[in-house]
């Protein structure tokens, strides 16, 4: 069962009863101050084209359009506080919330998520690290987010170490070739590209996190069956991962645009529903 609703996360939340999610995922706003926005385009064969594809081909890019939204909240924390206390109120007993956010707001967002789940029920600082984009010449260039882990109860929270994927060894010839065929376990530290720009995966929309990332938060840390939510959803990636695994989703934004792309890209599963979505699901005239 996969459940999108449109509308204001708050109001959507209180909706549900208590202790009904057995994992919480959510990719707040960063509060950048500044318009997210991303190009969404389309390649036809071209000799003179801009880009070159297989075998020295050469493709024309063409943009069909742009998606975008504001990442400015001036109050931003009255904004997210209640939201979290509506998280911790929807965890089951055994259930864990982890909050992906960047290095602007992560210190502050941090002692606010300590008030709410107690530093005790703090598990990990996660970086996810990419190597993506242009360097900066005035300053060391920011290439990581960080995801933090809380769990309702630190003694009692699920964490399925079988599940983890395995990774290579930096130094294989060091550990011996049985070790280096079943590789490792990740570190609280994710090595992990962005979503390809060019790549199947890209819906087109700000701000969208790759699958491999989400796919081991969802392998990890819930079971097949499990009840999965996140309520600033964007391109729906978490919901995405959650249906591959045998979990059930429900996904919350306020945005239209994040509306059409995920009724776009959930359109083949067959449990989905979409919910106070009357209205949104055209794309806007030009």
């Amino acid at each position: 069962m996969l459940d999108v609703y449109f509308g204001d996360n708050l109001d959507v939340l209180a909706g549900f009863p208590s202790g009904t999610f057995d994992l919480i995922y959510i990719d707040p706003p960063f509060n950048t101050g500044r318009t997210q926005a991303r190009d969404t385009i389309r390649v036809e064969r071209d000799a003179e084209g801009d880009r070159s594809g297989y075998k020295g081909q050469r493709y024309r890019t063409i943009k069909v359009g742009t998606r975008s939204f504001e990442d400015k909240f001036p109050e931003f924390y009255d904004f997210i506080e209640p939201r979290l206390l509506e998280a911790r109120r929807l965890l089951t007993p055994t259930g864990s919330l982890f909050f992906h956010i960047d290095y602007r707001e992560v210190h502050y967002c941090k002692v606010l998520l300590d008030q709410i789940f107690g530093r005790d029920n703090f598990m990990n600082e996660i970086i996810w690290s990419y190597d993506y984009g242009g360097r900066s010449r005035s300053r060391w260039s920011p290439k990581h987010d960080t995801i933090l882990w809380y769990a309702m109860d630190a003694h009692a929270y699920t964490f399925d170490y079988d599940a983890i994927d395995r990774i290579p060894y930096m130094a294989p010839t060091l550990v011996g070739p049985e070790k280096a065929e079943r590789g490792k376990t990740p570190t609280d530290v994710w090595w992990n590209t962005i979503v390809s720009p060019s790549g199947k995966e890209k819906t087109g929309y700000p701000t969208q996190k790759p699958r491999s990332v989400i796919d081991r938060i969802v392998r990890v840390h819930s079971r097949p069956g499990d009840k999965l939510l996140d309520f600033f959803a964007g391109s729906g990636t978490f919901g995405e991962s959650a249906v591959a695994h045998g979990r059930d989703a429900v996904l919350v934004d306020a945005n239209p645009e994040a509306i059409r792309v995920m009724a776009q890209r959930f359109r083949e599963v067959p449990e989905l529903r979409l919910i106070g979505c009357d209205g949104v699901l055209e794309e806007p005239e030009a």
